[in-house]
């Protein structure tokens, strides 16, 4: 029976190619699981249909709603994952290693889901850090804001994460408001393909935000331009090639890159065998071998450890690789199931005989091994393996990635050794060092930090929630500098912006506010005679004020404050130490006492549609404020942010308060939570 030929979806319908198309082989049993090609494909309409179908759908919806299709798609495909369990085996992966990537990839859509929610405005541009005064009478001023690049995201995947790998680049270009067209690897292009037909099918996402291409992109890289975007994960070889495209140099696409990377683990010089460190390192080192079998851009490559602990290392690890089971994915007892394909198997064996020319193979023998439930020769079997290279001048364990179930250990002589062997990686995805000593960890990470994008500091103490050398994090950069590409992936928020474009906008005050929805001081304010206190959100409007006082400040005021909270701090209760200190020369009110006051002053008492104060953010007292000064606040409403689903929303106030001469004694924003709907 001919297996059937994955379909891309093009242009709002699925697409399969009328030629024989390339056979996907099953990495256990070597059968055909199913064809790919994009032979007849248009790839020109694809980019047509995301720039003019997509993006504008995408854009017109605010960052809370992207948020809200973000989790209501993860929810949805979490639901159905058995069937991609099922099929995840084909890839050679085990119930382990799909966990790690199809709920991982949920998971992912979910963390953007929540931070999108939570860090993001309920609006369609970002506002980037404060105003900046332009002019000396406060008529003008600059403001940087992100907006949505009006291209197209197109994302080139690696075979060993066929679901994380794709969701983990969709989730911030789709919150960010860019569509995608997803180009899996051909050899798991299958699995993709299933859990994107389920995107598609749940009718979540507006049409033409999302696209798949199965089989070769030729001609897609043409056709960009200079608001699309390159999203790729593979061998650095490809990266380079891809980046020197033509239409990427001459268009300055924004191309990030996530490719080799030999990371290295670094057991600390205090971790000796018995110890909890020596336990924890051992333990990660066999992970990070296993999982996948080894085909993970972030597994452990390089295991530095100091040359007197090697011996007890190795027989450590050696005794625990013992221990594990390779064979079909599903059967009993099985714990590591086979490479991606005999492709990649063949490529880690040549990748092992360079290893082998400098280091001994100390465990796992690819000539000699077992295997459960399926036949060694028709899958893509390899045992886990371990070498030992104790010549540091050769080059070849930092410049050879085995992307397998291989590791290599290497001895070093002081932590400064340790780093100097971590940077010959050449730029590194990850690198963990296992220690219970502070200054060994100071000293790796600061020496190291610049060759990592991630550093894995582990001991007892993080032991029990250390989420692992080999676990990139939606909240977390996922990149590194020099070999393993150079760019970054999540990263939380960062990764929503990389989508965006930043552009400084000059204005004055009210152009600023009006454009941005954020108040700017010197804009306008509304003080119509209603307390904004008393208006719901489908009320209040950006600039709604009010200004209350005055208030005398009096010495018995003062006092009565010290008594009540305690606070007897010497500036407010001592007049000989208080007129020497230079900053306030002589007994000074409290700054929360002045907090406090205007509080007292603003608030309008009765049940209203504030229903409560839940913070303050950015509180500088700017001038001491001595008895006989009298305080006048003023309120603006600054941001006003409705939360989708519930009855409310958050309203962030500029609170000023001066002294009567007008000077600010204190600044600071007040944020509450506002009934949508009141009375």
């Amino acid at each position: 029976m001919t297996a059937p030929m994955l379909e891309s979806y093009v242009a709002g319908r699925w697409y399969a190619a009328r030629d024989e198309g390339t056979p996907i082989a099953d990495a256990v049993t070597g059968e055909a699981v199913a064809r790919v090609s994009s032979t007849g494909l248009d790839v020109a309409a694809m980019l047509d249909h995301a720039r003019t179908v997509g993006g504008p759908a995408l854009r017109a919806l605010t960052f809370h709603q992207r948020a809200a299709l973000l989790k209501q798609l993860g929810l949805r495909l979490m639901a159905g994952k058995d069937e991609f369990y099922a099929l995840s085996h084909r890839t050679g992966a085990t119930d382990r290693d799909t966990a790690v990537d199809v709920d991982g990839g949920f998971g992912t859509l979910l963390s953007y889901a929540s931070k999108g929610r939570r860090e993001l405005p309920d609006d369609t541009v970002v506002l980037d850090g404060a105003v900046e005064p332009l002019g000396k009478r406060g008529t003008f001023a600059g403001q940087h804001l992100y907006t949505p690049l009006r291209g197209v995201t197109v994302q080139i995947n690696a075979f060993n994460f066929p679901v994380w790998g794709f969701l983990e680049k969709l989730a911030p270009a789709l919150l960010a408001g860019v569509p995608t067209i997803v180009k899996p690897a051909s050899q798991t292009a299958y699995l993709t393909a299933a859990v994107f037909r389920a995107v598609v099918e749940s009718g979540l996402l507006p049409e033409g935000s999302v696209q798949l291409l199965a089989g070769s992109p030729a001609g897609l890289l043409d056709g960009l331009a200079g608001q699309d975007l390159v999203a790729f994960t593979g061998s650095a070889a490809t990266a380079r090639k891809l980046r020197s495209h033509p239409a990427v140099v001459a268009n300055s696409v924004r191309f990030n890159a996530e490719a080799d990377s030999l990371n290295c683990a670094v057991l600390g010089p205090d971790a000796t065998a018995g110890t909890p460190e020596f336990d924890l390192f051992v333990d990660q080192l066999v992970t990070e071998t296993t999982v996948k079998a080894g085909q993970k851009c972030t597994a452990i490559r390089r295991a530095l450890v100091p040359r007197e602990l090697v011996d007890d290392v190795v027989e450590a690890v050696r005794a625990e690789l013992a221990r594990v089971v390779v064979g079909a994915p599903g059967a009993e007892g099985v714990t590591m199931g086979a490479l991606v394909s005999r492709n990649q198997r063949e490529e880690v064996l040549r990748a092992v005989k360079a290893l082998r020319g400098v280091a001994e193979l100390v465990s796992g023998d690819p000539e000699r091994f077992d295997v459960v439930g399926a036949d060694r020769d028709r899958g893509a079997f390899l045992p886990p393996m371990l070498l030992r290279c104790d010549d540091l001048d050769a080059g070849e364990p930092h410049d050879v990635e085995a992307f397998g179930p291989v590791s290599t250990v290497l001895p070093y002589e002081g932590v400064a050794q340790a780093v100097e062997l971590a940077a010959r990686g050449q730029g590194s995805l990850v690198g963990s060092i296992v220690t219970h000593d502070e200054a060994v960890a100071r000293e790796f990470v600061l020496g190291a930090a610049h060759a990592h994008g991630r550093v894995l500091v582990l001991d007892r103490d993080d032991a029990r929630e250390n989420t692992g050398h080999g676990s990139p994090l939606p909240v977390l950069v996922h990149g590194g500098p020099g070999r393993a590409g150079g760019g970054e992936e999540l990263g939380g928020i960062r990764s929503v912006l990389h989508h965006m474009q930043r552009t400084a906008v000059q204005a004055s005050p009210d152009m600023l506010t009006a454009i941005g929805r954020r108040w700017v001081t010197g804009a306008r304010r509304n003080d119509d005679g209603v307390h904004p206190f008393r208006k719901s959100l489908a009320e209040l409007r950006v600039g709604d004020s009010v200004t209350a006082g005055p208030r005398a400040v009096t010495l018995e005021d003062i006092e009565h404050f010290a008594e009540f909270t305690g606070d007897t701090f010497y500036a407010h209760m001592d007049e000989e130490a208080a007129a020497a200190n230079p900053l306030f020369g002589g007994r000074v009110a409290h700054g929360y006492l002045i907090v406090s006051w205007a509080a007292g002053l603003f608030v309008d008492p009765d049940p209203g549609p504030v229903l409560a104060n839940y913070g303050v953010d950015n509180l500088r007292f700017l001038t001491p404020v001595k008895p006989g000064a009298e305080l006048t606040v003023t309120l603006t409403c600054k941001q006003i942010t409705p939360r989708g689903g519930a009855d409310h929303g958050e309203v962030r106030w500029d609170a000023v308060v001066v002294d009567g001469e007008g000077k600010p004694v204190a600044t600071y924003d007040v944020l509450t939570m506002v009934a949508k709907t009141w009375g």
